[in-house]
């Protein structure tokens, strides 16, 4: 890992949701910063995003969380510049030697699903390739926000090997059993207009307006109550793991609930008086 530390390794920044109100919360950038080998997964790197998922977490004042890739450092003279990267992938030099139940031990608490159950939004700011483990923790996220030139697949069948970071499930969530299983097979890429007409992302932008458009749908989430965000994330949730009628029942629930919340009281009155809503959270 050559001297890397998880503070270099996976860069932070905060943006207010609102410049003039800082108890409005913020937004977090969390950026893995390997450009030299195409941002990919290490040990280091895993470890810091979990630690990031629970300060996520814990961290009232976080309202969305948005995971990138750094950007590729500009070349030494006469060499070419690296592609780039969100993710690209597990570094493989990992897998060597390693046996079954190593290997199940150490995915077993894995960055993917500490994402996964970050209880608040979480956004993927996509610019490049996005492969293998990079795109497992794309479709960790919530939201997947890409530009026109990024790359998507699981090819870790040219490995001998599946997606183990949640791959398997969460593609076919996204995308259908067909497609799913057609790109796990097949280990083939596909570009970011396939991947937005299959509905594994969201949006499509050009390089330039990816930070813009990103920021931009996570101010206006982060905007929301903070306590009904979650809700509404845990009530979605519960379709991919609940029969229809039993999550209509358990939405039903929930949503009757926060009848009995502040922020329900702030909202209402707010939209009845024209006003901008002051939500308290609770």
């Amino acid at each position: 890992m050559d001297g890397e530390s998880e503070q270099e390794i996976l860069l932070e920044e905060s943006i207010f949701i609102d410049a003039e109100d800082e108890s409005k919360g913020r937004i977090v950038i969390f950026t893995i910063n390997r450009p030299d080998k195409l941002n990919a997964l290490n040990k280091l790197v895993t470890s810091a995003i979990k630690q990031a998922s629970k300060k996520v977490m814990n961290e009232e004042s976080i309202r969305v969380a948005i995971f990138a890739g750094a950007s590729p450092n500009k070349p030494l003279e006469g060499k070419r510049s690296k592609p780039n990267s969100f993710v690209a992938g597990a570094d493989i030099s990992e897998f060597k030697g390693k046996k079954s139940e190593e290997i199940f031990e150490i995915f077993s608490d894995n960055c993917w699903e500490a994402v996964w159950k970050i209880e608040k939004p979480t956004i993927a700011m996509i610019d490049g390739f996005a492969l293998g483990g990079g795109c497992e923790l794309a479709m960790s996220c919530d939201i997947r926000i890409a530009t026109e030139r990024s790359v998507f697949g699981q090819p870790e069948i040219n490995l001998g090997l599946i997606p183990g970071g949640g791959g398997t499930q969460r593609l076919t969530h996204l995308v259908g059993y067909g497609k799913a299983l057609e790109l796990i097979l097949s280990g083939k890429f596909i570009d970011a207009e396939e991947a937005y007409s299959f509905g594994l992302i969201n949006h499509i932008c050009s390089p330039d307006n990816l930070r813009n458009k990103t920021i931009e749908l996570a101010t206006t989430i982060g905007s929301k109550s903070s306590h009904t965000l979650k809700i509404a994330k845990s009530a979605v949730r519960m379709a991919l793991n609940h029969p229809i009628d039993e999550g209509i029942q358990k939405e039903l629930r929930v949503f009757s609930d926060l009848f009995d919340t502040e922020d329900k009281e702030i909202g209402v009155n707010a939209f009845l008086e024209k006003k901008t809503p002051n939500w308290k959270g609770r």
